[in-house]
């Protein structure tokens, strides 16, 4: 099978289309044909290995070659084959899943526990847009953030890949929603269910008057104690991201949130889908919004197979609104 594979940290080139075997599932794993991916914050981090800082991490980055050999966290697709203690799927099922590395090839394993069936009424492209951006989403409003319905919701970063999926979200668990974003999206955000959007460009907004019940920080652009200011004095900050950078941030960022958690008022945490204990049950609940439309995949790009970097190029400009997903 042909798959991209990094053998050092750099720029996109770095991934080559190179022929390897075909993997075999273990016992409790599915075999599944990549229909369609997504490439996310994600990959162009570890294809990097950027920060520098989390290459001195437990748990992090490989300190000088990749860990990840292969990237590519979204998938859907077709079972091929299933290991002889799997029992919920055959052959020529419809699944997606996020995972750990390993989609951008035509096939991959996936754990029986991590796979979930593909929502009927998505295309494979579309289905590929929605595991870690709108899982992360998820975890951010429901189990960090404990979104109430009638509480006020800021999310600072509301035109991206997770923040598109989180202004629906919050929309559909009855909060009132305002987005950050440029101007040139704005009128995305408001179609998506946002009661007011700020241009960040013309704007502050953490000089807004109004206080919010739960701030979902994606964009990270506002320092956390400045950004603090805009919650109410029980309200919850929750970090997703943070600024680029090649040395210390977007960890910095987060790690300035963890810290501050200890003094603050506020309920403050980070959310992270890579480590969610249950990434399948997870889908299967934003496939309950997404069969009846509460939420929708929003794409801003797609690319064949074989443009995979200069897919992950585009998405590290920064300025797609929604996602960048990967046709087979």
């Amino acid at each position: 099978m042909k798959a991209f594979v990094s053998r050092s940290y750099g720029p996109p080139d770095v991934l080559a289309l190179t022929e390897i075997p075909v993997p075999v599932p273990r016992d409790d794993e599915v075999l599944v044909r990549i229909r369609a991916g997504s490439v996310n914050p994600y990959d162009w981090h570890n294809m990097r290995g950027e920060p520098y800082l989390a290459r001195l991490m437990p748990g992090g980055l490989a300190l000088r070659t990749p860990k990840v050999t292969i990237l590519g966290a979204d998938i859907s697709g077709q079972v091929e084959s299933v290991g002889r203690n799997v029992t919920e799927f055959r052959p020529g099922d419809d699944v997606f899943a996020v995972i750990n590395g390993g989609g951008f090839a035509e096939y991959v394993c996936v754990r029986e526990s991590d796979l979930a069936p593909k929502p009927e009424n998505l295309s494979y492209e579309e289905a590929a847009a929605v595991p870690m951006a709108a899982n992360t989403a998820l975890l951010a409003l429901r189990d960090e953030g404990q979104i109430l319905p009638g509480q006020r919701v800021l999310i600072n970063g509301a035109s991206g890949g997770v923040g598109t999926f989180a202004v629906q979200l919050a929309r559909a668990l009855g909060a009132e929603v305002t987005g950050v974003c440029s101007a040139r999206n704005v009128d995305l955000v408001h179609s998506l269910g946002a009661t007011k959007v700020i241009d960040y460009t013309t704007q502050d907004f953490t000089r807004e008057t109004q206080r919010y019940d739960l701030f979902l920080d994606i964009a990270g652009s506002r320092s956390v104690s400045v950004s603090r200011r805009i919650l109410r004095p029980k309200g919850s900050y929750v970090v997703v991201g943070g600024p680029p950078g090649r040395w210390i941030q977007p960890m910095g960022h987060v790690l300035s949130a963890l810290a501050a958690s200890r003094f603050a008022g506020q309920r403050i945490s980070v959310a992270d889908a890579l480590k969610c204990p249950s990434p399948k049950q997870n889908l299967r609940t934003l496939s309950a919004f997404l069969d009846d439309k509460r939420v929708i995949p929003i794409i801003d790009r797609r690319y064949p197979f074989e443009e995979i970097p200069r897919a992950i190029g585009y998405l590290e400009e920064g300025h797609a609104p929604g996602k960048v997903v990967i046709s087979a």
